[in-house]
């Protein structure tokens, strides 16, 4: 930014020495500190919110461009899907029904119970899985529970 080598910032430390005096210059240079920092993080401000408005901005063009995408989809599968109801009712307003008298009563599979096998399943998840999740593997009596969790005294 500024071009100011050592040599320089002694001479000008030796004229503020000068011209401010030994007494006040400890003070002036912490004020100068303290506003030079103040500059800084005002600068870093400007340049953060510059910058969120750009990416804000840009993720408008985004959303813009998506949106008109999604529309397009839209349109084109409406098309697609009208022309495809358009050869259904053609298809089926030709064709009889095969095989289907009106007063056959419908007839359907009788239901079975699935017979789910949860102990297979049970053994079918690994062993890091259930350690990992906190699902028990081996069950406790009723006094080994006790002696587990039972606090332990230090004497």
């Amino acid at each position: 930014m500024f071009d100011i080598g050592v040599l320089k910032l002694v001479i000008i430390g030796g004229i503020a020495l000068v011209v401010i005096g030994p007494e006040r210059l400890p003070t002036v240079a912490r004020t100068v500190g303290t506003l030079l920092g103040r500059a800084q993080r005002y600068m870093a401000d400007v340049k953060a919110e510059v910058s969120r408005s750009m990416d804000i901005e840009e993720l408008k063009k985004m959303k813009d461009a998506v949106q008109d995408a999604a529309r397009d989809v839209e349109q084109s599968i409406k098309a697609g899907a009208s022309e495809f109801d358009k050869q259904w009712s053609d298809a089926t307003s030709d064709t009889p029904a095969i095989g289907l008298a009106t007063d056959d009563p419908v007839s359907y599979p009788e239901y079975r119970h699935p017979g789910k096998k949860w102990r297979l399943k049970q053994g079918a998840t690994p062993q890091w899985y259930k350690a990992r999740t906190g699902v028990r593997t081996r069950a406790l009596s009723g006094a080994a529970r006790v002696a587990r969790y039972r606090p332990h005294t230090f004497n």
